[in-house]
């Protein structure tokens, strides 16, 4: 799960805006017709993209004071919750009440977490400080550091490689077999023991062992599913970025293993809970941010676009599984840059704009159960085939 480079980054912002823009969404949506495969071959909507480009250019600003209080106030909520979770526990509470803490924290640490996507289409100027008290509230703390999807995501949105065997977020889980889908999901629940293995064992090791090294930072050092992608090896600042960012997780995960050793294994067992609750969340997610329907031809953006999804309101819950934007990730295809608070506006001038007819509706759905049932459907299908 993790990848690095920066030839064809997907967020270049000229032709991302220009050509592939984004948009949002807010009023309620109906389910749309069933779309046959083959999005690849989808022709340009070029008035949809110029619409996109157009119609938000007003509202593109990043907005710190929605940021910082959105970001650290999720994080202080989860520390929170985390912390009397395991106070409870330590004095053989209610394990009842640890749960209900426990999943109260995952959601808010998840939020707090999710703005690792924010900083990949964030210009460095934006927010001053705003990675680096990120990375020393949240990254580090959950050995998650935002290097782990900067300069990785970025690959996701290139127009070259999108849904091809060089996007390191992409599988055609539509077209796989029905076991498949589990087997995704399960594989989150272990995602906070194997960031913890990395930063205590195997980082330190990579350093008195190049062979190793190299495996790990190809392998293990990107937030990624496409098994078959290797990450390629960090110059310049990136390089800089990664040493400190490396060395703060390996300090913090030998800090909580030494504690924990003299201390008891209780309240780690129980972060540990927590951050996979997070990560099966986030991977439940993924399941539905787009349709996995692409066999690795190049796409178009429109393309693209429909072949991700938006799940705009009235449907309350889709700010629980999908915040800080995520709701609007088909939008986020056409408009990479666009501040995740923006992302309902865009929403409603496009459809306003475009109308219910026009191709940008054409992504919009009614809610996560729909999509989840939608995908299990396909891989099904394809096992009939088969």
């Amino acid at each position: 799960m993790l990848v690095t480079e920066f030839a064809e980054q997907s967020d270049a912002p000229a032709a991302a805006a220009s050509a592939a823009p984004a948009a949002t969404l807010p009023a309620a949506t109906s389910t749309p017709a069933h779309r046959a495969p083959g999005l690849a071959g989808t022709p340009e909507d070029k008035e949809m993209l110029r619409a996109a480009a157009e119609l938000t250019r007003d509202i593109a600003r990043a907005r710190p004071e929605i940021y910082w209080p959105d970001m650290l106030v999720s994080a202080l909520l989860g520390y929170g919750a985390l912390g009397l979770a395991i106070a409870t526990a330590l004095r053989g509470g209610n394990w009842g009440v640890v749960v209900a803490l426990g999943v109260f924290s995952a959601l808010a640490l998840y939020r707090a977490l999710l703005f690792i996507h924010e900083l990949t289409h964030m210009h460095r100027d934006a927010l001053p400080g705003f990675r680096f008290v990120w990375n020393l509230v949240v990254g580090i703390p959950v050995l998650m550091p935002s290097f782990m999807y900067e300069g990785v995501h970025s690959l996701h949105h290139s127009r070259i490689r999108y849904g091809t065997s060089e996007d390191p977020e992409y599988l055609p889980l539509a077209l796989m077999k029905p076991w498949s889908l589990p087997l995704f999901t399960a594989t989150a629940l272990l995602l906070p023991v194997g960031l913890l293995l990395r930063s205590a064992v195997l980082v330190p090791l990579g350093v008195i062992v190049p062979p190793l090294r190299t495996l790990v930072w190809e392998r293990t050092s990107s937030l990624s599913i496409n098994p078959g992608f290797r990450r390629r090896k960090p110059e310049g600042a990136m390089a800089r970025m990664v040493f400190w960012q490396e060395l703060g997780a390996t300090l913090w995960a030998w800090a909580v293993l030494g504690w924990s050793a003299t201390h008891g294994w209780l309240p780690l067992l129980i972060a540990l809970g927590v951050i996979a609750l997070a990560a099966l969340l986030n991977q439940v997610r993924t399941l539905v941010a787009h349709l996995w329907e692409n066999e690795g031809e190049q796409m178009t953006v429109t393309g693209q676009y429909l072949d991700s999804v938006n799940v705009p309101p009235p449907g309350v819950w889709g700010a629980m599984w999908a915040p800080v934007g995520l709701r609007y990730h088909a939008l986020h295809h056409l408009l990479p840059s666009m501040p995740y608070h923006s992302l309902a506006e865009c929403h409603r001038r496009l459809r306003g704009h475009l109308g219910l007819e026009s191709t940008y509706e054409r992504a919009n759905y009614a809610g996560l159960f729909p999509l989840l049932a939608r995908l299990v459907r396909s891989t099904m299908g394809t096992r009939a085939k088969g």
